[in-house]
């Protein structure tokens, strides 16, 4: 994925500096497929990020194009209407079609901070016009990076549950403790279920160990792990029971659109790509516990009146 604040750039992949000419980065585009490809050992969802990094950056045109959009290698936009904007805030939607209810800011915590910290990073007296400047932005540290990146996680959540129509009811942004990090990103109920959703981005592919998210990218953070215990704190002060948790990653980042890994306590876990969000909400989580009648409406109530938010 290349429009991450996390991710690296189509240079990066390629394993070249964004200034070399048209035939090294050719030659370097070559290398890299042998090293990649799953048929000489390589790893399958690199090997599709290589071929798309070539997409990106490939011929004269698509490679000045990629350059003024990411900022990567110093280029500016000619205008403020090419100017992308990808890391702004959506805007406010003006169709009238009907949406899930919706509470809470989904993203809006962590855009303040990085808002925040970016200008305190920038310096003082420093004027900062625009802090989604995308060469701003990826010359920041990785931990001002991570704040931005989860927002626009949360963001499009937020949206692929909204479109789900008013059979759904999310909660965005769910406090779980005294610290506001500490949250539950959102908690989707609808006839499928009630799922605690994490709208996670680690800037790169990712593996599986028991039942756990790993990378190189991760550290020593255990995501699966926090949703569960974050689940279990507003569980017990709703009174409800959750149908699953659910992990959302950006689709680059997964080798296929679902992946389960297992149950704990009896809540069945999955990581889903942000394209199957959608699907895997309509049609439940495989082993999970739908919800009806007016259980939904009891389940409901019970969250209203519990819910808090950070």
């Amino acid at each position: 994925m290349f429009d991450s604040p996390l991710s690296a750039s189509a240079y990066e992949v390629l394993g070249v500096d964004p200034t070399v000419d048209d035939g090294e980065l050719r030659r370097a585009y070559r290398l890299r497929l042998r090293q990649t490809h799953p048929d000489t050992g390589g790893d399958a969802a690199i090997f599709i990020q290589v071929q798309r990094a070539w997409e990106l950056v490939g011929t004269v045109e698509s490679r000045a194009a990629y350059d003024r959009r990411t900022g990567v290698s110093g280029a500016t936009t000619p205008d403020s209407g090419a100017e992308w904007g990808g890391w702004r805030p959506p805007a406010a939607r003006t169709d009238t079609r009907p949406r899930a209810r919706s509470y809470g800011h989904p993203g809006g915590w962590r855009r303040e901070r990085y808002l925040a910290l970016i200008r305190e990073w920038a310096g003082r007296g420093v004027d900062v016009p625009d802090p989604y400047d995308p060469a701003l932005v990826r010359s920041a540290p990785r931990d001002l990076r991570r704040l931005l990146a989860d927002a626009l996680a949360e963001e499009a959540t937020a949206r692929t549950v909204s479109d789900l129509g008013m059979g759904f009811t999310v909660w965005h942004d769910v406090a779980v403790g005294a610290d506001a990090d500490d949250k539950l990103d959102h908690v989707v109920l609808g006839p499928s279920g009630l799922y605690g959703t994490m709208s996670e981005d680690f800037g790169g592919v990712v593996g599986f160990r028991r039942g756990e998210i790993t990378g190189p990218s991760l550290g020593t953070r255990a995501p699966v792990t926090a949703a569960l215990r974050r689940m279990r704190v507003v569980a017990k002060a709703a009174r409800v029971r959750f149908s699953g948790a659910i992990i959302v990653l950006p689709d680059d980042d997964l080798a296929q659109a679902v992946t389960p890994l297992g149950t704990s306590r009896g809540v069945p876990v999955v990581v889903v790509r942000r394209s199957a969000l959608a699907m895997v909400l309509r049609q439940g989580v495989p082993q999970a516990r739908a919800i009806g009648g007016n259980e939904l409406f009891d389940v409901r109530t019970r969250l209203q009146q519990t819910v808090r938010f950070v």
